[in-house]
């Protein structure tokens, strides 16, 4: 190896030496003046807190103090129609100037946590329409404070709360919802403590970034108004949701299978209305089936007493379910009906046939007895019950009549009346009473008539299988546009 070989290594190795060397004394300079700053902010701390009321306002006995609200949305939670609340996950940050903490300029801080936090005086937030909340404490207690040179405090925190909303559900779940966080100081009038929006609604932070599965957030609006109390008249921040229902999940849970119940029901007029069976276990399937859509949808809602669209639907699909049922018990009864009345006929002219063959029997012996007239009975039997059936109608016309307000046939009161008071009484009863009764059984009976003139109970089935599916229809036509396109105000 030669000479310039070794001077080389030599420069290499002083030259790293220098560098370790220097870099040491960095480092020791560095925490000497990290050692310095912190006994410095210990100091500082120290200083501040040394005269410090943590029972006093700021700006105590002068002007009142200006506090500033910021709010990060960091989730939505949950919605509960029921419990008429929502559960939102939030940071919210609060910004006041405190004159006694000034320790320097703006660009100088010290961000505070822990139980130190609590020896500064703290504003008293509260949300009015709460009703429950918890600060998140994992892995420490979701808060801190920044203090400023100049004097001024962030304090911010991390915490969920269940909030009151108030919903109108006439139109659920095609429904708009208006759902607020309120802010307000809790012990501070509007003399001590004004609250405000720290940028408008730009003091709204990350709602771009929140998704929600129930709802999707339409708008969202912030205020400021004063509110009279007992104690006086305070400050509060209201932070509106403009909050839009998604209709997916109601869609396929409860309006499709709805509809598919229904139609399920038409599938009976195409089924020979003498397969009973098959008809009314079909019908009640599908009455049942609709039942329980309705409990398990009126299991998820409050017990309100005004009527909600989902509602209105479900009873009008239910009403066309068991118009399907009793569209065959129609059917059935006009079908069984007309075989009936076939039989009664039938059995009435048989009936009527054996009357006169009696009643010419019987006239050929009286005849025989007591006039010569039975040679000609029995010359000519048709003679013979011609005879007989006119003397019997003129033995009928001489003892009754037939009371017009009454299909009932009525013994003819002959001679004074007030002899027979009962029968007198009975016709001294008001005529409009009797008017209207008669009225009545005549509109049921051409009613009656009507129905059972039906040639064939197929036609039934007929334009039942056009008309139902129109009415249908057109409710749809009617219950859509109403609901979703016609506009919803929101309080």
């Amino acid at each position: 190896m030669e000479l310039k070989d070794y001077v080389f290594i030599s420069e290499q190795l002083i030259i790293r030496m220098n560098e370790s060397y220097f870099s040491f004394l960095m480092n020791r300079s560095f925490q000497r003046m990290t050692v310095n700053r912190l006994k410095n902010a210990s100091i500082i701390i120290q200083d501040l807190l040394k005269d410090y009321d943590i029972r006093l306002r700021p700006l105590f006995g002068s002007e009142p103090l200006l506090l500033d609200i910021e709010i990060r949305l960091a989730s939505f939670d949950s919605i509960s129609e029921v419990n008429m609340d929502y559960t939102i996950t939030l940071y919210l940050n609060q910004y006041w100037r405190d004159e006694r903490l000034v320790f320097g300029n703006k660009s100088d801080e010290m961000i505070l946590t822990g139980e130190i936090i609590d020896k500064f005086w703290l504003p008293d937030t509260f949300f009015p329409n709460d009703k429950s909340a918890y600060l998140h404490d994992v892995t420490e207690k979701n808060k801190m404070i920044r203090l400023y040179g100049n004097g001024e405090i962030l304090y911010g925190m991390r915490f969920t709360s269940t909030l009151a909303c108030m919903m109108d559900l006439r139109r659920y779940p095609l429904d708009r919802q208006n759902c607020t966080v309120e802010v307000e100081s809790y012990g501070y009038t509007h003399a001590d403590v004004i609250m405000r929006w720290k940028n408008g609604r730009a003091s709204i932070l990350d709602l771009d970034k929140v998704h929600f599965s129930q709802f999707t957030i339409l708008d969202y609006d912030t205020i400021s108004y004063g509110i009279y109390l007992a104690t006086g008249v305070y400050q509060r921040l209201s932070l509106s949701f403009i909050l839009q229902r998604n209709i997916g999940y109601f869609l396929f849970q409860t309006y499709l299978p709805s509809i598919l119940i229904v139609m399920l029901s038409w599938v009976s007029f195409w089924i020979n209305h003498e397969a009973t069976s098959a008809r009314v276990t079909l019908g009640i399937t599908t009455v049942l089936t609709m039942t329980t859509i309705s409990t398990g949808v009126r299991s998820s809602l409050p017990r309100i007493s005004y009527v909600k669209a989902i509602d209105i639907y479900l009873v009008m699909c239910f009403v066309f379910v068991f118009a399907a049922l009793l569209e065959y018990a129609a059917v059935n009864y006009l079908y069984w009906g007309k075989k009936a009345k076939k039989r009664k006929q039938k059995r009435q002219q048989e009936k009527s046939k054996r009357e006169s063959h009696n009643d010419c029997d019987l006239v050929e012996i009286d005849t025989d007895r007591a006039s010569p007239i039975i040679g000609l009975c029995s010359n000519s039997s048709v003679s013979c019950r011609k005879l007989t059936m006119t003397s019997l109608d003129e033995n009928r016309q001489s003892n009754h009549v037939i009371d017009t307000q009454s299909p009932r046939i009525r013994p003819l009161v002959r001679g004074n009346p007030a002899l027979y008071p009962s029968s007198y009484n009975r016709n001294s009863h008001p005529r409009r009473n009797r008017r209207f009764l008669n009225y009545l059984q005549t509109r049921t009976i051409n009613l009656r008539h009507s129905i059972l003139h039906i040639q064939d109970v197929n036609d039934i089935d007929r334009w039942s299988r056009l008309c139902f599916p129109i009415l249908f229809i057109l409710f749809n036509a009617l219950y859509w546009p109403y609901y979703t396109v016609r506009p919803q105000t929101l309080t």
